[in-house]
């Protein structure tokens, strides 16, 4: 097992490879196997086939360089490509067919994304001749290649498919050159995004299953079964979203599957599977883990069942059926697959559930956390009010007898004051909705009572790192739960900004009264994007409950001009809306 630093090292690397880089790395890990075994066969020298891997690592590299330097890597590339095939010759090396003929895999991969980033990035008139120039050291590859092994149709073969190909990558890297205005990504694309792992898990099998296929049949059967694999992987990619639906979608494609290898004599390539492809059994058993994972036991036996069913039916007729012992042994070796299966959905499902269980009792203690500090400050708001009655109290007490229209004078400030204790004390009550431990900020038990000179130290102290500007515009008298809660609302959003505001070089704080309200707007200039949930104790969660606790709107997103904007709207009136 990895350590999680070691995991997380990993899972970096690969979302920064993307999903070309993914695509790319299955297909290198394909070519290594392929050439490994081929190193030590019968066919040419031993170990000459190791002569392939300096090129295709080399071309490989110039399809990643080619992500910032498209054009110097295009022509790199094509520099790649003859004197790997100078290489081979000189070694007398076989180079085996993939796609293309005696091209590899990681070379047709390379191929295509060196021309999709560079008819991407580059002037048109650039891009036309890099990509002319990388076309002619192909064909000539194919041509000084297929000599070694006698292929007289290399060239026409290889013509036609690169042509299909080239086109399918030239037109796609052409629309995505287009300016479009920016929107969110499709579902499909979202999916296959966070499933990085399982998409070059499944396109590593589709690469060793085309492998297979073009060694045993060059007639449309394998092209037949191909398609059924291809469809496998999607329906896996989409279980994690329509699990049920994706169960229904590879039965129905592997039944077609197990008839096309029966009809058409393919079930010798994969006799030790029950005549279905690599792509197969892993879209299957990815299907199975997803349904335990999200589905009710009742519709995942069905689909379970289903998929059995059409795993048994392919088996029978694909294995021949006097072969006793081979049955059996592919009988015990889909349940040991299924059992597998089934534990690790069963696996995923309890750690859904205790992450779900942790997320809300972490949710629930941000929200009271942030109500338990509202009513301190609160309650502070209320002690200072009662304090002023008890000195003018006192006062006139002391001073009526003297003068009486100082007794007159305080009954109005104790009135006065007695008023907005009692309005303090009933959003203090509307607030105790439940006990839970208090929670509080640093800076918030420091605050006084002046919002103004709290609002200008909490920017003077720059605790988030990030410029500040403060625009206000602020009348006297604002209540001071309300003043109180706008400080904690800026205090929080400002810490957002230095936490997860990615190249801010700038954030402005603006405050002001209109019609009835405070308005705090807070917004920098990153590329940030939302701060996630359970990063900083539940932020964004804390000042929502605060702003529904005091009747007021909060909006937190994308701000029009890039990075991110928060907004509030706080009633000044004491009552709030109800």
């Amino acid at each position: 097992m990895f350590a999680p630093q070691s995991r997380r090292k990993v899972a970096d690397f690969l979302q920064r490879l993307g999903l070309p880089g993914i695509v790319l790395l299955a297909a290198l890990l394909c070519d290594l196997v392929i050439i490994g075994f081929a190193s030590f066969d019968h066919i040419g020298p031993m170990g000459s086939d190791l002569f392939l891997l300096p090129g295709i690592l080399a071309l490989s590299a110039c399809a990643l360089w080619a992500r910032t330097q498209p054009v110097a890597a295009m022509w790199t590339g094509a520099v790649t490509i003859v004197a790997s095939t100078v290489v081979i010759r000189t070694a007398h090396a076989s180079a085996y067919t993939a796609l293309l003929p005696h091209i590899s895999f990681a070379e047709t991969v390379a191929g295509l994304e060196l021309v999709f980033f560079c008819v991407r990035a580059a002037n048109a008139a650039i891009a036309f001749v890099s990509t002319f120039a990388l076309v002619s050291a192909a064909l000539l590859a194919v041509l000084g290649r297929a000599s070694i092994i006698g292929s007289s149709s290399s060239l026409t073969e290889a013509a036609v498919v690169g042509l299909v190909l080239l086109v399918v990558t030239v037109v796609v890297a052409v629309q995505l050159r287009k300016p479009v205005p920016r929107k969110a990504p499709s579902a499909v694309m979202s999916l296959v995004r966070r499933q990085w792992p399982l998409v070059g898990a499944l396109t590593l099998a589709l690469f060793f299953d085309t492998y297979v296929l073009m060694l045993f049949s060059s007639n449309i059967a394998g092209l037949l079964l191909l398609c059924t694999s291809a469809g496998a992987a999607l329906a896996a990619v989409l279980a994690a979203r329509y699990p049920l639906r994706a169960a229904l979608a590879l039965a129905g494609l592997m039944a077609v599957g197990a008839l096309a290898m029966t009809g058409l004599g393919l079930g010798g390539p994969y006799y030790n599977l029950g005549g279905f492809t690599f792509t197969h059994v892993l879209a299957g058993m990815t299907v199975v883990v997803l349904l335990v994972r999200q589905e009710r036991p009742g519709p995942v036996a069905g689909s379970i069942g289903l998929l059995s069913a059409v795993i048994a039916g392919g088996a029978v007729v694909n294995v021949t059926r006097n072969d006793v012992d081979a049955v059996r042994l592919l009988g015990v070796g889909a349940l040991l697959l299924l059992g597998i299966a089934v534990a690790i959905g069963l696996y995923l499902r309890a750690r859904d559930s205790e992450r779900t269980r942790a997320v809300e009792v972490a949710v629930s203690d941000a929200q009271t956390a942030e109500r338990m500090a509202l009513a301190r400050e609160l309650h502070d708001v209320v002690a200072h009010h009662v304090t002023g009655i008890v000195v003018q109290a006192q006062a006139a007490k002391l001073l009526g007898a003297k003068d009486p229209h100082v007794i007159t004078d305080a009954l109005g400030q104790i009135e006065n004051a007695g008023t907005e204790a009692l309005a303090a004390m009933r959003r203090l009550v509307r607030s105790m909705r439940g006990d839970a431990p208090a929670g509080s900020s640093e800076f918030s038990e420091q605050a006084t009572t002046d919002f103004v000179a709290d609002l200008q130290r909490l920017v003077e102290a720059g605790n988030h790192g990030i410029p500040t500007e403060l625009e206000l515009d602020l009348p006297p008298g604002l209540p001071q739960e309300v003043s109180r809660s706008a400080l904690r609302i800026v205090q929080e959003s400002l810490t957002n900004v230095g936490k997860h505001a990615t190249g801010a070089s700038r954030a402005v704080v603006s405050a002001g009264v209109a019609t009835g309200e405070l308005h705090i707007r807070v917004s920098d200039d990153g590329a940030g994007a939302s701060p996630p949930a359970g990063s900083g104790g539940y932020g964004l969660i804390g000042m929502r409950e605060r702003v529904d606790l005091l009747r007021g709107r909060l909006s937190a997103g994308p701000g029009p001009d890039g990075g991110w904007l928060v907004e509030v709207w706080l009633p000044v009136d004491g009552e709030g809306e109800q």
